[in-house]
């Protein structure tokens, strides 16, 4: 090693310095928090757990310390599927959004989309419906086709669990689904009002499609799906149990859709 035995020994006499033994907890909390989110997290991201937790750190040197670990963030793999058929006769609802995403309260407006995921035999769809207020997915399906019938179920699970009323918007792109009768009757059924973005505009449903990109960059696309059932139980783990409850948004000031909501309620009780 080119080290001079008198050098060695004064090495292994010399007591750490106080930045040293910073250093060594913070390399074993970020790994920590690596490993628990499921090297979902970057550097920003886990700047903002270790401030939660108290630990005063700058996001620089949590930077530098997981390029020293080598703790990198889980990437996208881009491949596309077409899942908007636009090209019907149903209705088409007006753009009442408009790029609105800001919401001042919970149950105001959700939007929705549909997204797809690979399996050994055939491919899954995943129907959201999210609360833009706190980026919760309120409502959610994962079927075997494009049909109607997904996002009815994904629709009528988010009115069981939020008691939505009359005058949510609910929005979407053209889609045959979200155009189709029965899911106009549900949205009349229940008094909503019906909005939907420009024709091949994605950027009109922006947050839908920012959720599917996270959702496929931190899960989907790194697991190896054996069948729809198998997308059922890894998206039920990852929505309810990581991505509401425990994925920390920077839209959100850096707190979970559910500590974003329950602090409101505070606020508002």
């Amino acid at each position: 090693m080119k080290v001079s035995r008198s050098g060695y020994y004064e090495w292994l006499k010399r007591i750490p310095s106080k930045r040293e033994e910073n250093n060594k907890i913070l390399e074993l909390k970020i790994k920590e928090i690596f490993e628990e989110h499921e090297e979902r997290a970057g550097s920003t991201k886990i700047h903002e757990y270790l401030l939660s937790e108290g630990l005063k750190v700058s996001r620089n040197r949590v930077a530098k310390i997981m390029r020293k670990l080598e703790l990198r963030s889980k990437t996208i793999k881009k491949y596309r599927v077409i899942t908007t058929d636009s090209n019907h006769n149903f209705p088409v609802a007006d753009n009442l959004l408009n790029r609105q995403f800001k919401v001042d309260e919970p149950n105001k407006v959700l939007v929705s989309d549909i997204t797809y995921v690979r399996t050994a035999v055939s491919w899954a769809y995943l129907t959201v419906f999210i609360d833009l207020f706190s980026r919760l997915v309120v409502g959610w399906a994962v079927s075997s086709t494009l049909s109607t019938d997904a996002v009815l179920t994904a629709l009528n699970r988010a009115i069981k669990s939020r008691k939505l009323s009359a005058g949510t918007i609910i929005h979407s792109d053209r889609g045959s689904q979200y155009a189709s009768h029965a899911f106009r009757e549900l949205m009349e059924r229940n008094g909503f009002k019906q909005s939907m973005s420009r024709k091949g505009n994605c950027w009109d449903n922006a947050v839908a499609e920012s959720f599917f990109k996270i959702y496929k960059s931190e899960m989907a696309n790194h697991c190896k799906f054996t069948d729809q059932n198998d997308v059922l139980h890894e998206t039920f783990d990852y929505i309810e149990c990581y991505y509401n409850r425990k994925r920390r948004h920077g839209t959100l000031g850096y707190l979970t859709p559910v500590e974003f909501e329950r602090h409101f309620n505070k606020k508002t009780a």
